[in-house]
């Protein structure tokens, strides 16, 4: 019975308003952010920017992403670097201390001949396998 007092085309605009919503407020919270991480600008500037945003919502934001796109854009890149650079330091400082490279592969393999674990040969062969 519902389901027949609300006809599909009704529900399809019902949708399109709500991701239209939830975009503004995606859109919203991503100029605030911008606003906040900027080093560039005074508390002043920032509370000028809050101010016209909140005020002026729409307007607000739309001049903000108009004048200060190319500013939001390196903003972004920048920050991703520096988030790349900070994960790549992580990988190869956990790879080598965990890893270790070949001079502690073959330090395994000669405290392992040396305790009789492994004879002359395997350890030959975990010798050449960590130099290739």
């Amino acid at each position: 019975m519902l389901a027949a007092d609300y006809p599909f085309l009704d529900l399809m605009w019902t949708m399109l308003i709500f991701f239209i919503w939830i975009l503004w407020f995606w859109l919203l919270f991503t100029v605030f952010a911008d606003i906040f991480r900027r080093h560039d600008i005074s508390g002043w500037g920032k509370a000028a920017w809050l101010l016209f945003t909140i005020l002026l919502p729409f307007l607000g934001v739309f001049v903000y992403l108009i004048t200060q796109n190319t500013g939001m854009t390196e903003r972004n890149l920048e920050r991703a670097r520096a988030q790349k650079a900070q994960f790549d330091d992580y990988v190869r400082q956990t790879a080598g201390e965990s890893g270790g490279g070949a001079t502690a592969e073959i330090e395994r393999a000669k405290s392992l001949l040396d305790s009789g674990a492994i004879n002359q040969s395997e350890f030959d062969a975990i010798k050449q396998k960590a130099l290739a």
